[in-house]
């Protein structure tokens, strides 16, 4: 069995048969309703469609998954389907000790194990796909029996916690002046630094550390988000994140003053370089991408041609894969409206991210010593930012409730005098929305961290985003915060 995704852009451009055309493929997925990344599985001979497995996914289209979404599901029962095959059984008759058989495979047998997290999210997968051929008549039950009050038995047992893991200062600084922006510990100029782009790569940093978005929000930013090309000077910006942001829960993003000022490096001498350097690239590829015609800045209104018909987009709206398309005609061709873009022009995807996020933990590795801040066991991650920013913040406006004071216990106890007097001017729940946790019990789990004395510092916000000697603190960040939220109370 094969498997392969819908992709309407490709069938437009490549698909080539006496039958049907290109265009008329494209028209027939968007007739019935088939989104990209919907997972097709085709015989190995035949090459005609598997049942109920295209029935399966055409179910993921009809849920409107996101299309990375699908196409990992897609790849999991793929998997599944593998396994099955390499013990002469299908997917369909699987039994329990079938998926209890693959199960130990990826958890414990395989080269590299899967950890609980990940295995978490596969055995969910299964038990929503055989859940799916049961109501549709396919099976008369599951082949795992139902665990105590209806709950999956094939899921890990012992419920994870979040992994917190923040950085100090010290961290902080190192990663982004000599992980990706090339400089020595010492803070002068490293000559065989080869990396690409460091001016992008820090300002990305302060801006994912100044105002805590996940990495597909900060990744996907667009230039008159961050009120770039408004006509004016713009010290610090108020933007919504909507469909970029999980599950699509709107929140509002405040970018301070430091982080702006971050990004100029990168926007004045990096950027245009990139840009004038790609727009013959992207003039060719001009009928794949959403050219936009004009941008109303006060109303968030995005004005383009996309294939081939005028079409208008709130900002907030509009989703990461088309804004990676998204460009407007300048003196020298066409350009990205993305704020960061890489050496084709257009927004860096995930891996991209995880390359430089790589290759400056290897950078880090190499020029640590005794001099240099201890480094994790574990590499870091581009969300250990939005962590950083979490605790920070939080450590912040406890300080500003009351003082300071070291004892957990009392620091509980605080947070429940809070949410009977007013949940409004809760330090939690202020950070809670902030950040857009859609429990506030995930951000309670931050609570364990604030009193870790190994990461706190006597100016607990101050140089953090932007110079060494900037007076920017994340006092200017929660005073922010803090002031919407007693707006909304009164």
């Amino acid at each position: 069995m094969q498997l392969f995704f819908v992709n309407s852009q490709l069938a437009k451009r490549y698909f080539d048969s006496s039958v049907l055309s290109g265009e008329e493929v494209a028209r027939l997925l968007d007739d019935r309703a088939i989104a990209d990344g919907t997972p097709l599985y085709l015989d190995d001979e035949t090459m005609m469609p598997v049942e109920p497995l295209c029935s399966w996914g055409r179910s993921l289209s009809n849920a409107e998954l996101a299309e990375g979404t699908m196409k990992e599901y897609g790849r999991i029962v793929a998997r599944v389907a593998d396994h099955q095959g390499q013990r002469g059984r299908d997917l369909v008759s699987a039994t329990e000790s079938d998926l209890r058989a693959y199960k130990r495979a990826r958890t414990v047998l395989q080269r590299r194990p899967i950890g609980d997290s990940a295995w978490g999210k596969e055995s969910q997968l299964l038990d929503q796909f055989y859940g799916h051929l049961v109501d549709t008549g396919v099976l008369r039950q599951r082949p795992v029996r139902v665990g105590a009050r209806g709950k999956n038995p094939m899921a890990p047992q012992i419920k994870q916690k979040m992994d917190i893991r923040h950085l100090t200062l010290g961290q902080y600084r190192y990663f982004r002046d000599v992980g990706l922006g090339g400089q020595q510990p010492d803070s002068s100029l490293d000559h065989s630094f080869r990396g690409w782009s460091p001016h992008r790569n820090r300002g990305a940093a302060d801006l994912a550390l100044g105002t805590g978005m996940r990495w597909q929000e900060w990744a996907t930013v667009l230039l008159p988000e961050l009120g770039i090309g408004v006509g004016h000077p713009v010290p610090e910006v108020d933007f919504t994140v909507q469909a970029c942001a999980k599950y699509g829960k709107a929140r509002p993003v405040y970018v301070p003053e430091e982080s702006m000022k971050s990004l100029e490096p990168y926007l004045l001498l990096e950027r245009p370089e990139q840009a004038a350097t790609s727009a013959k690239r992207l003039e060719r590829r001009h009928r794949d991408l959403f050219v936009v015609s004009r941008i109303d800045h006060e109303s968030g209104l995005v004005y383009g041609m996309l294939d081939g018909m005028e079409r208008v987009f709130t900002l907030s709206a509009m989703d990461p894969g088309l804004r990676r398309i998204t460009v407007r005609e300048t003196d020298v061709g066409l350009e990205a409206l993305a704020v960061f873009i890489c050496q084709g022009g257009l927004m860096p995807m995930a891996d991209s991210w995880k390359r430089y996020r790589h290759a400056a933990w290897r950078r880090m590795v190499a020029w640590a010593d005794g001099s240099t801040p201890v480094l994790p066991r574990k590499r870091w991650r581009w969300h250990d930012l939005r962590h950083t920013y979490a605790l920070q913040l939080l450590n912040y406006l406890e300080r500003q409730m009351d003082g300071e004071e070291p004892d957990a216990v009392a620091r509980r106890r605080r947070h429940r005098r809070y949410l009977s007097s007013h949940t409004r001017l809760n330090p939690l729940l202020i950070v809670s929305r902030r950040l857009g946790h859609s429990n506030p019990a995930t951000t309670y789990e931050y609570l364990e961290y604030t009193d870790d004395l190994l990461n706190e510092f006597d100016e607990a916000f101050r140089g953090w985003v932007g110079e060494a000697d900037s007076d920017a603190t994340y006092a200017q960040i929660a005073s922010h915060a803090f002031g919407l939220e007693k707006r909304s109370v009164g």
